[in-house]
């Protein structure tokens, strides 16, 4: 299956049950990835986080369902999954700027969000810079944090964790552990489908380690590894770059591998980085 019909399948999915619990789980198995790289997938091709774009479309329903003056505003809320008055308010006051009751009222200016859908488009922009390689399964060293399913609540935990390896010792403890592909400090998104999520700030290493560190070890794949300079922005924008223009016509699709940013200089402000994306061929119906 081309993995752009894949999400377009899965935008229909939303549609369908905008008034039920959408599993981020069955949008992911739509898609044929996981729930993770789906996640990342929509956010960097649509500008808005999954969460966010249900949101507004629920929002928009809701709303016209308040114009339609023939249901209550708390059977409205529940119909689309706020079970609190409260909640359904600040929702809706988040998408269109008034509170539910104002809806009601006729000329009151609201916003509509239709339905996305995504196509391939060719942009004659920056070359992108990238090698394969095939890879055995290989053991990280590092500490780690639980990650939540919902990924952009994660905003705020994966900087502090940085923060916080840069302040008390931690990078400094992990730099003579590293011997072995790739070198560097690595940050790690473990966010398959058959375990709890966690973000490893490791290295790469078969040396041994005591017990206030973590270990996983990363499963044999196919990367694809994409090389930059820069800053954290500028790495942000090398994934979108990966999502939106490299891989819907590169004949791979995101295998159900880790995440692995390789970060080969310390200094923030002058990077010298690599991205390593989990990759197999795409599958044809």
């Amino acid at each position: 299956m081309e993995w752009i019909e894949g999400l377009n399948k899965a935008i229909s999915y939303i549609e369908e049950h905008l008034t039920e619990e959408i599993s981020y789980d069955e949008l992911a198995r739509i898609a044929c990835c996981s729930a993770y790289h789906f996640q990342r997938m929509f956010a960097y091709m649509a500008g808005v986080p999954l969460s966010e774009y249900i949101r507004r479309r629920r929002m928009s329903l809701a709303a016209a369902d308040l114009q339609s003056g023939e249901e209550k505003i708390i059977d409205i809320g529940m119909k689309y999954g706020y079970t609190s008055p409260t909640a359904f308010n600040r929702a809706f006051q988040s998408v269109h700027g008034i509170a539910p009751s104002m809806a009601k009222n006729g000329g009151t200016p609201m916003k509509a969000y239709p339905p996305i859908s995504f196509k391939i488009t060719v942009k004659g922009v920056e070359e992108l810079n990238y090698r394969i390689e095939e890879k055995a399964s290989f053991r990280i060293v590092g500490v780690s944090h639980p990650l939540e399913k919902e990924i952009e609540k994660n905003f705020k935990t994966v900087p502090q964790m940085w923060q916080n390896a840069a302040m008390n010792g931690t990078i400094e403890k992990l730099a003579p552990l590293m011997n072995d592909q790739p070198m560097g400090v690595l940050g790690v998104s473990v966010c398959n489908d058959k375990e709890d999520w966690r973000y490893f700030i490791a290295v790469s290493s078969s040396a041994d380690a005591d017990n206030t560190l973590d270990e996983y070890i990363i499963p044999a794949c196919t990367w694809v590894v994409f090389s930059g300079t820069g800053t954290g922005l500028s790495i942000q924008e090398l994934e979108q770059r990966i999502v939106t223009e490299w891989l819907p016509t590169s004949g791979f699709e995101y295998d159900n591998a880790p995440d692995i940013e390789v970060y080969l200089n310390p200094d923030p402000n002058d990077m010298q980085y690599e991205v390593w994306i989990p990759v197999k061929p795409v599958r044809k119906v």
